[in-house]
Order: structure tokens, then C-alpha cells, then sequence
């Protein structure tokens, strides 16, 4: 049996444009600079952990405790500036793995879908996993582009997977975990340049965890991207891909890494 924990680790305090793409004369919406409190909302951050037939994973890492004791080292002046993390007791990955006795050495995997600041913020709680891996295309971009904290995996030993041809997803790109079709890791490009999420086979169906393709539920069901895509077409080719996912009979849910609406669970 495969059981997925849905947590949230921590919050963030962003501008509404970042999640939901408008238009406007702001040329930067999405940073929420120069923006009113009344666009900008707190909404979680989520990390999975997967109890598999054939390994433990956990999927995206959160925020680290340091943003307890000083944010502003953490994320840079200009990140601190853009938006804001919380991270309440308990909250941390190393808390939530702690809760269920479960050590960061015993994780066989550690999956980055991309390598923004709350996804990769706490990634040296479980620096000591047994492999820990993004995609080719987002690390390469991480070492070049703006927009990354690489402070945040200095000293971790993150590994890269080439892709390869699956039978999902917008490029039909991906990796089969196992070798035995019960979890793929699909390239759906487009908010950042290596973006992954994660099919996992349920007992029921697939649970398709879309990371930041989309933010909401919203975004595929009314088809609104995030504000920021650095790859515009990919962001539109991979969001098309997830609502047509979602409408099939074999699909169980669809989970954004944000949804205010997704409340902490296990999926068995």
C-alpha cells in the first residue's frame, strides 16, 4: 500500500499575482513590489511524504527553521523583500519526520520539483538522504539564472536525472521511479525551467502533485497561469496537460503546492 501525507510546511506571504497571472500596467506584479497589502495573501507550503512498497520519499523540502531566528540572512535582502515565510512549530520537515520516527537517513529519496526558495529552503534537514535529486534543466538553470538562494544547498549532495520518454505528460518526458509504473516524476516546464511534478498510483486512482505549475485548483479549472514563467509556452502546454489530467476517470486528485483549499491529510 502506498500512503501520501499532504503537509504544509510553513506559509507564504506572496502577491495574489504570482499565483494567478493579471494584467495590469505593473511590469512586475508578481514580485508584489510597489503592490498593496490588499493584493497579497498567505498561503501554505506544502512538502509530501510518501510511504511506497519500495522506498520512503519526500517530496520538496519547505522552509528551513532558520527563518525562525533570522529571515532576512535566509532568503537575501531582495527575496525578503518580495515576500515573506512563516514556519510554526512543528511545521518543519525535520519536525514532520521526527513526529513519525523517521530519520533523514532512512529516506531513499528527496524530490526537488524545482529549486525555488520553499521548495528547497529546508533541504539540509534531510541533507543525509540517500539520494536527493532535481531535474538536469533546473539545476543547470539554478547555477545561472536570477531568482535562486544557492545558500540554501550549499553542502547538500543534490544529484541530477537526465529525462527520459514515459507515457505521461505534456512531453511525454520524464522518469519512471521504480521501473514498474507506480510513481513518475513528469516534465511539465514553464514556471521554472526544470519544473517536475509527481504521479503517484493510489488504490484508487492517480494523485498528480503539480508543484507550481498551477496554484489552485483555479488555475487548471479555469486555466489561469502563475505570474512568473520564465518558458510562456511551456507554461501553457504544461497547465494544458494537467486539466486534461484532471478530467480523467483514473485521476483521484490533482494537488497544487499552494492551495489554500488542500488541508493536511493521508492519501491511502
Amino acid at each position: 500500500m502506498t500512503n501520501i501525507h499532504v503537509w504544509h510546511t510553513g506559509s507564504v506571504y506572496i502577491d495574489q499575482a504570482l499565483a494567478f497571472r493579471e494584467k495590469t500596467f505593473h511590469p512586475a506584479p508578481y514580485t508584489g513590489l510597489l503592490r498593496p497589502s490588499s493584493k497579497k495573501q498567505w498561503v501554505p507550503v506544502s512538502a509530501y511524504f510518501i510511504e511506497h512498497p519500495k522506498g520512503k520519499i519526500l517530496i520538496d523540502t519547505g522552509w528551513s527553521e532558520e527563518i525562525r531566528i533570522d529571515q532576512r540572512k535566509h532568503l537575501g535582502w531582495l527575496s525578503n523583500a518580495m515576500y515573506k515565510g512563516l514556519l510554526p512549530a512543528g511545521e518543519s520537515v525535520r519536525e514532520r519526520l521526527d513526529s513519525l520516527g523517521v530519520k533523514d537517513s532512512e529516506l531513499d529519496y528527496v524530490l526537488l520539483t524545482h529549486l525555488h526558495s520553499d521548495h528547497v529552503s529546508g533541504v539540509k534537514h534531510v541533507r543525509h538522504a540517500r539520494s536527493i535529486l532535481t531535474s538536469e534543466q533546473e539545476w543547470t538553470a539554478a547555477q545561472r539564472d536570477f531568482g535562486y538562494i544557492r545558500s540554501m544547498w550549499h553542502g547538500v549532495p543534490i544529484q541530477t536525472f537526465a529525462l527520459e520518454t514515459i507515457p505521461f505528460g505534456p512531453y511525454n518526458k520524464g522518469v519512471d521511479l521504480f521501473q514498474d509504473g507506480s510513481l513518475y516524476l513528469v516534465f511539465t516546464p514553464g514556471h521554472s525551467k526544470g519544473l517536475f511534478s509527481v504521479m503517484v498510483q493510489t488504490s484508487e486512482g492517480w494523485v498528480l502533485l503539480v508543484s507550481d505549475v498551477g496554484y489552485a485548483e483555479r488555475s487548471w479549472k479555469e486555466f489561469v497561469l502563475p505570474g512568473l514563467t520564465p518558458l510562456s509556452e511551456e507554461a501553457i502546454h504544461s497547465l494544458r496537460w494537467v486539466q486534461e489530467f484532471s478530467r480523467r476517470d483514473d485521476c483521484r486528485a490533482v494537488l497544487a503546492n499552494h492551495d489554500p483549499a488542500v488541508s493536511p491529510q493521508i492519501i491511502t
